[in-house]
């Protein structure tokens, strides 16, 4: 009986296809796809696990029935969302974008920008991406701090953020989307962050308050580089667009050549736990 049913670019080693979803018991819905491909799972009674490709959740927990296991794509987009991270740091920082938009005038725009080395780098999440992203912020001589909720070695509460925000020259987003984190990032946030300091966000675009966000931007108090917004997409006339000191790249942290292999990887070892009767891995615990 057929029972997996998964997207055809996985291309794994079990069957991809199922004219009858009510025999489907492990389903991988498709990767940044459409909510139909959610809500196919009222058409699945048999179900018993869901493999997401992403690390976020949230979009499939009005989806998927509470009997149903849930299961999210730790560490595979750890390497390419931190690559991205590092990559808004040193375009804003150093004005890439501003040189680019600069080109079609043939504009020769000569003058001194900020450096990511030296800077005191504030990395909220201390997750499978957090780390990535620290790991790779080491060779560029800044000093980092790690924030979590809970302290542990290496890790700062989240509750010294009071202290830290104001210190801090690049302030990143590595967090999930949960009751915690949804608008963490407000005014009062925004307001103590230093004057001229960059704010990255790779993690959710609800854990930032846009509507602040704009105005802090506007003041030139802040600078953003966002790969997630709210709403999401942008709307072509939201203000966010054409805010200054404002880089935003289209939800692309994971999206990227080093996805495909990993999320195989990933998706084929929790299909053996399944048939295997071993206990699944990053079970979402709701």
């Amino acid at each position: 009986m057929l029972s997996v049913l998964v997207p055809d670019d996985l291309q794994l080693d079990y069957p991809a296809h199922s004219e009858d979803l009510t025999r489907v018991s492990f389903y991988v819905p498709t990767y940044m796809g459409p909510s139909e491909s959610f809500e196919l799972i009222t058409q699945m009674p048999n179900l018993q696990v869901v493999q997401l490709l992403t690390v976020g959740f949230d979009g499939a927990l009005d989806y998927v029935p509470a009997h149903v296991t849930l299961c999210n794509a730790v560490g595979v987009h750890d390497a390419s969302t931190a690559e991205l991270a590092v990559g808004l740091m040193l375009a804003s920082l150093r004005g890439i974008d501003d040189f680019a938009r600069a080109m079609p005038r043939g504009e020769w725009i000569h003058d001194e920008r900020t450096s990511l080395v030296d800077r005191r780098v504030l990395i909220i999440g201390a997750g499978g991406v957090g780390q990535a992203i620290a790991q790779r912020l080491v060779p560029f001589e800044v000093e980092i701090t790690l924030v979590a909720r809970s302290q542990r070695p290496g890790v700062v509460a989240i509750s010294e953020l009071h202290r830290l925000l104001p210190e801090a020259d690049v302030v990143v987003l590595a967090v999930p989307l949960n009751v915690h984190t949804t608008g963490l990032v407000d005014d009062s946030f925004l307001t103590q962050m230093r004057e001229g300091s960059l704010l990255v966000n790779v993690a959710r675009g609800g854990v930032v308050d846009t509507e602040a966000l704009v105005w802090h931007a506007q003041q030139g108090r802040i600078r953003a580089a966002l790969d997630v917004t709210d709403p999401e997409p942008l709307p072509p006339d939201h203000p966010l667009w054409r805010t200054p000191g404002v880089l935003i790249s289209p939800h692309v942290g994971g999206n990227t050549s080093a996805f495909l292999p990993r999320a195989r990887a990933l998706v084929q070892a929790q299909i053996n736990r399944w048939h295997n009767g071993e206990p699944l891995a990053h079970i979402v615990q709701r």
